[in-house]
């Protein structure tokens, strides 16, 4: 402080003053601006350099004000991002959150709600497990069932092999008490997603990558062959319920079947695409998803929550609880207990309900409709597959399972999809970006928000010609 100064007051930021009104104010105008916008553009990253000259110097020790902070955030800040929620992102896999997750993401973060025990967010818990009964019922898994909210998929996907491999030691422990511990190892597609390949790195253990068929679906005769050559060493298979690349779904019903003769952890990766067993479209292709031992699913994904949000459930939540329970003399109040704390069932403790949002959803529209807007979907990438292969000059790499349709223009090099990606984007008519399969390139449409339309993804199409 300089001499002659004012003391600062050390209140000011968490006091209810004019200005803590004001700034609230204009978070939630332009909040409400933001949500009920019908014309948000898809917007574009920015260099570095760019930014820099265009936001300034944002941080000092004084301050440069909300009014201004926000300001910077919504005319440089916000368009230097592509907009993820826009039905024309094409890209990865879209996020298409309702209005009421969105709005209720508001209502989280404004509750200062500590969603890790139940001592402490009692009510949030319960209604983030109200969602995840829901869920559990729809994937076919029996009463008792249950888990947690996550960041992500590949949180989920890691907590759900760590959990596999604690039943396996313990369940070696039980049966040979002399014995050593094997290189453990899990069984996977060759096409699984990359989050499996770096939960193994993070434990440490080896992956058996199994070929799938020619259509891209893993089958039980090639998972048996693995567990025949590598034995007991096998903690766990992981089956894919929707592929990011392809959406294909894993022959998970002959996988599930080794179980009357093997003794493996069953987890089911489908944090893009077990959303899609919600509709009766295509809930046929997820046969056996009841026999898991885990799964996961992403709200953020096709559950139209906002970001981030796992949902990661196991069959019997007490193998989750052994495996994730940390333990301490300050936690000593909450581990000592059988109620429900979600920092139990994860690798976590601290964690935000980040499973309200969808509750809030689920509860104000109903599971009807999901189903319906994830049918859309279902059934748009059928359309937009049927004109693909109407029109001479592109192909399909696959027929579509779910909402992923994956095409190339014949011909077109790598630099050329690059071109024609980029273009999009600067003439602000969609975000496809190029991607690739055995080598060859191609394109892709991920198709999850229930405002993309028929006559837009045409559009994107002609630009092709």
């Amino acid at each position: 402080m300089a001499p002659g100064s004012a003391p600062a007051d050390p209140t000011r930021m968490h006091a209810f003053t004019d200005e803590t009104e004001a700034i609230v104010d204009l978070v939630l105008d332009y909040s409400r601006r933001r949500m009920l916008s019908e014309d948000t553009p898809l917007d574009k990253p920015f260099s570095p350099a760019e930014l820099n000259r265009l936001a300034g110097r944002t941080i000092d020790e004084q301050g440069i004000g909300a009014r201004r902070a926000l300001a910077i955030f919504e005319h440089v800040l916000a368009p230097a991002c592509i907009t993820t929620d826009h039905p024309q992102y094409l890209s990865f896999i879209p996020i298409a959150p309702t209005n009421a997750a969105s709005a209720f993401d508001l209502v989280v973060s404004a509750s200062a709600i500590y969603g890790g025990s139940w001592l402490e967010g009692s009510g949030a818990v319960h209604a983030e497990n109200e969602v995840l009964r829901w869920l559990s019922n729809e994937f076919g898994l029996p009463e008792g069932s249950g888990g947690v909210f996550v960041q992500g998929g590949t949180l989920g996907n890691l907590s759900a092999l760590v959990a596999a491999r604690e039943a396996a030691r313990a369940r070696l422990a039980e049966t040979d008490p002399a014995a050593s511990a094997p290189r453990w190892k899990v069984v996977c597609s060759a096409e699984a997603h990359s989050s499996i390949a770096s939960a193994a790195r993070v434990m440490d253990v080896d992956i058996v990558k199994v070929s799938p068929g020619p259509d891209g679906q893993l089958r039980g005769n090639a998972v048996r062959d693995a567990l025949e050559e590598h034995g007991a060493s096998v903690f766990a298979v992981v089956a894919t319920g929707g592929s990011t690349n392809f959406g294909i779904v894993d022959d998970v019903a002959s996988i599930a079947a080794l179980k009357d003769d093997y003794d493996f952890w069953l987890h089911i990766d489908g944090a893009y695409g077990l959303a899609a067993m919600l509709s009766p479209l295509a809930r046929d292709r997820f046969e056996g998803v009841g026999r898991a031992d885990s799964v996961i699913v992403d709200p953020h994904k096709w559950l139209f929550a906002p970001f981030d949000a796992c949902a990661l459930i196991y069959r019997d939540p007490n193998r989750g609880r052994a495996a994730h329970t940390q333990h301490a003399e300050y936690l000593d109040t909450l581990t000592e207990t059988t109620e429900w704390s979600p920092s139990d069932y994860a690798i976590h403790l601290t964690r935000r309900p980040r499973g309200l949002p969808m509750w809030f959803s689920l509860a104000t529209y109903g599971g009807g409709a999901y189903r319906e807007a994830i049918g859309s979907s279902l059934q748009l990438a059928q359309d937009i597959a049927a004109e693909i292969r109407r029109r001479p000059g592109f192909s399909l790499v696959r027929d579509p399972q779910l909402s992923v349709v994956v095409f190339e223009r014949d011909g077109w090099t790598r630099e050329q999809y690059a071109a024609w990606s980029a273009k999009l984007l600067d003439d602000q008519l969609a975000f496809v970006t190029p991607s690739s399969h055995l080598g060859r390139p191609n394109t892709r449409f991920a198709i999850v928000n229930p405002l993309t339309t028929f006559e837009q993804l045409v559009a994107i199409l002609d630009t092709m010609e």
